[in-house]
């Protein structure tokens, strides 16, 4: 080995910058082996010790396991294999993180309870099967018998979220209330007694579907308009005229109006990435004082 360069322990640490403990541990473990020893019986590195130490430093800042690390200095696995590997790992961990941020925001705004907690905690966990399974559930509990009708299968693929496999912040948070939502027993009753009276409306003889009441509402409420003025009772009358106008029109109304139902709307609008919807909130408030004026004092406290 005459005229090769040697380094002892201290100067291989100097060379790359890290501690004597750290090179002598890369020699025991025989990721960095000595080459030689001086007559002394200490060990000495040769030259390419340097790269290998630099190598094994950045996979170790990379997180990758001694044994990972190991392979790739001995060549028993390439190092793009390795990348790949770990940066699938880290797309993982990166998720996880990411769902416990989204459950601790959540919490943290509401000010929920542990029982809340933990149900978040077990929502941002799903797997996309799980997730779709959910929702799922959700769906049939209010569509169910309903969906064949073609009048439906538009409206349950519009009420369907899809959470992407690289969501940003945003749609983990909503996802995460979304399915929360969706456990909620007397958000799913609300509901389905939607979707029923919606469908009492429909003649069922293949005919296509009347415009719904709700949309006849939003179409003719005047918000800037006295709901008890003579303006806003002639359009009152024209609704309830209309043949869509269901029996129970102000309970009907007031379901749809369900706060529940519109933040259910505009959580599927940020997982979806679709326009945030407009509330119908307004022009059924408006519409519920109207008629609740055109049927007087007494008949008001019924509706």
């Amino acid at each position: 080995m005459d005229g090769e360069t040697f380094y002892s322990v201290g100067e291989l640490a100097r060379l790359t910058r890290t501690t004597v403990k750290t090179v002598r541990f890369y020699a025991d473990e025989g990721i960095v082996p000595p080459v030689d020893r001086s007559p002394a019986g200490h060990r000495r590195f040769g030259v390419d010790a340097v790269a290998r130490i630099e190598l094994v430093r950045t996979l170790r800042d990379l997180g990758l396991a001694l044994p990972t690390v190991r392979k790739v200095v001995e060549r028993e696995a390439s190092l793009a294999e390795v990348a790949a590997a770990h940066a699938d790992a880290l797309d993982l961990q990166i998720r996880t993180l990411r769902l416990r941020r989204a459950v601790l925001t959540a919490v943290a705004r509401r000010g929920s309870t542990p029982e809340e907690l933990d149900l978040m905690h077990k929502l941002a966990q799903l797997s996309a099967d799980e997730r779709g399974r959910l929702i799922g559930a959700f769906l049939d509990a209010a569509y169910g018998g309903l969906a064949e009708d073609p009048a439906f299968t538009g409206i349950v693929r519009s009420m369907t979220p899809h959470l992407t496999d690289d969501p940003d912040d945003a749609q983990v948070v909503a996802w995460v209330e979304l399915a929360e939502l969706t456990q909620d027993p007397e958000f799913v009753a609300g509901a389905r007694r939607t979707v029923e009276r919606f469908a009492a409306t429909r003649d069922g003889d293949g005919t296509p579907p009347r415009p719904d009441i709700v949309a006849v509402v939003r179409e003719t409420a005047a918000l800037s308009l006295d709901p008890s003025s003579p303006e806003a009772q002639g359009i009152v009358e024209q609704v309830t005229a209309h043949p869509a106008c269901p029996d129970d029109l102000s309970s009907y109304l007031e379901a749809v109006a369900d706060p529940r139902r519109a933040r259910y709307l505009h959580l599927l609008s940020v997982i979806n990435g679709w326009p945030p919807p407009e509330p119908p909130a307004p022009a059924l408030d408006w519409f519920l004082r109207a008629l609740s004026a055109r049927r007087g004092p007494k008949d008001a406290d019924e509706v």
